[in-house]
This record gives structure tokens, C-alpha cells and sequence, in this order.
């Protein structure tokens, strides 16, 4: 099969090799996906850069998440997988070092999910690890509904996402962006209010907003970059889910405040978080994608080939959505 691979860590344009590897075959419990979409996440970028990890295996395959067909199953798999439109997520991580930058990949059915007939194959690759992240952080402290959301970064793919599924689960979201056209895209996903944290007071709008009640449960981007301007927006038992810390990775944490406030941290991770959580995701995602009112955004899409310059569209910061890779087309 067709792949991309690196060798060792750096730039995209210095590592990544384009070849032939062989294709792998369906284990015990896995499915084999013929790959019609390779979604780049700013995790699979970080991973070949070295700036994150170190190598942990001689060669990878990057990226993680995708879409295609089901063209083989394994032992102890149902043969009804067979010919099925799926996502899938995880590709790269725990323990496999094939990712889904290749024409084919093989992985544990766990991962994978069936694909609405109405989703695109590269509407499919953009769910993964950025709507499966997005739902792990909306109801890590439990039911969101009838409660107020705050969503950091609600233009990105996993705050867009968090944005969304917030709506269908019944809470009223406040989204914070950068700008008026990422406030543009935090109300088209249903934000019910926009706050652009560089010229707003984020705390005294949440206040406003909330008519000084604060904020139940937050989706947060960037905890040590956003803490101390959210804070005291929040109301006493509010909730914090963390999936990135990028603008301050060693904070320091106000654990007086937090304590007397009872305002609970939820850092989390996808690739370790707790399989029935996971499971749950895929299923309410099956269930919100089947609706029809979402919105799945392709930022860009690229050939195969063109793996490297995929990277560096999302390494540029400024891609509104998920970066495609079409290794068959």
C-alpha cells in the first residue's frame, strides 16, 4: 500500500517520506479500513515535530483519525463490518505506530464507528479525535442540560464541536473567540452569546451574561493561558474540563480559590480516557451526525502525496476546521 511515514522527528517537509509499505492485515478484534480520508490534528503535528514526545517507535505512520470502508474483519469480529462506511479515531496512539496516512489501516473495532450515508468520507475524518475530545470535556462532571456552557476557543475544531453538542444536549453556551469572523463561526455552530476576549472583560461578561450567576461547566482550550480571566466568572461548584494548556503548560493553579469555591479541575486526555466514555461519545456522535444539524468543517483537503504541506496548513494556525488527507481518490 501507499504510505507516508517518518523515520525521525522534525519539519514535515524534512521527514515525511512518501512510499509503499505493506498492508497490514484484521487481528484478533480489529477491522481493516481501506482509507478515503486522513484527518491532520494539531496532535499528529506535535508528534512528528518532537515538540510533545519522543519517537516511540523507529517508524510512523501519522495522523489519527479517518474515514473509509470496511474491507476486512478479523477474528472475533462480526462479519456485518464488512463493506460499512466508518470513522475512526486513534489510529496513531496506543501502542500502534501505523496511523491513517496510508491506503489502508487496521485497528480494534472499538474505534471505529459507522458513517451516516449522508457524511462525507471527509466530513467523517474530521470527527475523531476533535468531536470525541469535545463530548469527553462537555459531560465529564455529568448532564449539561438546562445548564449554562462556557466554550474557549469555540472556533477551533474541538471548541466548534463542544459548541455544538452543547446545543443538542439542551445547555445555553457562551463561546469566547479571538475575532469577529470566529464569533461568526461560534454563533453558526449555536453559540447563544460571543464574547472576543481581546476586547471584552471575559469575568464581567460572563457575569452580564449570566445575570451574575457565573457559569456551570467550562470547555477549556487553554486552562493556564484563560484562568485567571475566566475565574471569577464562574459560579461556586462549577466545573473545568482541560484538554490543553498550550499558552501556559506550568500554571500555577489557585488551589485555595478552587477549594473554597468547590470548583472542580477535569484534565483529561482522549487516547486514556475511560473506554465506556468513549464508547458513549461514539454513540451520542452517531446519534447528533444522524440529525442533520451540524456543521462538519473541511478546512482544506490534500493528495497523499501532499502530506507534508497538510501539516503545515495546520501548523499555520489559521485553518477554520480539519485539514484532509485523501489517500485514495
Amino acid at each position: 500500500m501507499r504510505a507516508i511515514w517518518y523515520d525521525r522527528q522534525g519539519p514535515a517537509a524534512e521527514v515525511l517520506t512518501v512510499g509503499e509499505l505493506l498492508t497490514p492485515e484484521a487481528g484478533l478484534g480489529e477491522l481493516r479500513v481501506r482509507l478515503h480520508a486522513s484527518g491532520v490534528n494539531p496532535s499528529d503535528c506535535n508528534r512528528r515535530d518532537g515538540s510533545h514526545n519522543a519517537m516511540e517507535y523507529p517508524r510512523i505512520v501519522p495522523n489519527s483519525d479517518g474515514a473509509g470502508v470496511v474491507d476486512q474483519v478479523g477474528p472475533g469480529v462480526d462479519k456485518t463490518w464488512l463493506g460499512r462506511r466508518v470513522w475512526l479515531y486513534n489510529g496513531q496512539r496506543n501502542g500502534r505506530w501505523m496511523g491513517t496516512a496510508s491506503e489502508y489501516i487496521a485497528l480494534s473495532a472499538d474505534l471505529v464507528t459507522l458513517l451516516p450515508d449522508n457524511v462525507s468520507f471527509a466530513q467523517g475524518a474530521t470527527l475523531g479525535i476533535p468531536c470525541m475530545t469535545a463530548h469527553r470535556c462537555l459531560f465529564i462532571a455529568g448532564p449539561v442540560q438546562g445548564r449554562v456552557v462556557l466554550v474557549t476557543g469555540a472556533a477551533g475544531a474541538v471548541g466548534n464541536y463542544a459548541v455544538q453538542l452543547a446545543k443538542w444536549a439542551g445547555a445555553t453556551v457562551i463561546a469566547t473567540v479571538s475575532s469577529p469572523v470566529k464569533a461568526e463561526r461560534a454563533r453558526a455552530a449555536g453559540a447563544d452569546h460571543v464574547i472576543n476576549y481581546r476586547d471584552e472583560n471575559v469575568a464581567a461578561r460572563l457575569l452580564e451574561v449570566t445575570r451574575g450567576a457565573g457559569v456551570d461547566h467550562v470547555v477549556e482550550v487553554d486552562f493556564g493561558g484563560n484562568m485567571h480571566a475566566a475565574l471569577p466568572g464562574l459560579r461556586d461548584g462549577a466545573s473545568i474540563a482541560i484538554y490543553a494548556t498550550n499558552g501556559n503548560r506550568t500554571p500555577q493553579v489557585p488551589v485555595h480559590t478552587l477549594m473554597f469555591r468547590n470548583i472542580s479541575l477535569y484534565p483529561m486526555i482522549l487516547p486514556t480516557s475511560p473506554l465506556e466514555a468513549r464508547r458513549r461519545a461514539q454513540s451520542d456522535i452517531t446519534r447528533w451526525t444522524a440529525t442533520g444539524d451540524r456543521i462538519l468543517s473541511v478546512a482544506a483537503t490534500f493528495p497523499l502525496h501532499e502530506t507534508a504541506a497538510a501539516h503545515a496548513a495546520v501548523e499555520r494556525g489559521d485553518k477554520v476546521g480539519t485539514v484532509i488527507v485523501e489517500p485514495i481518490r
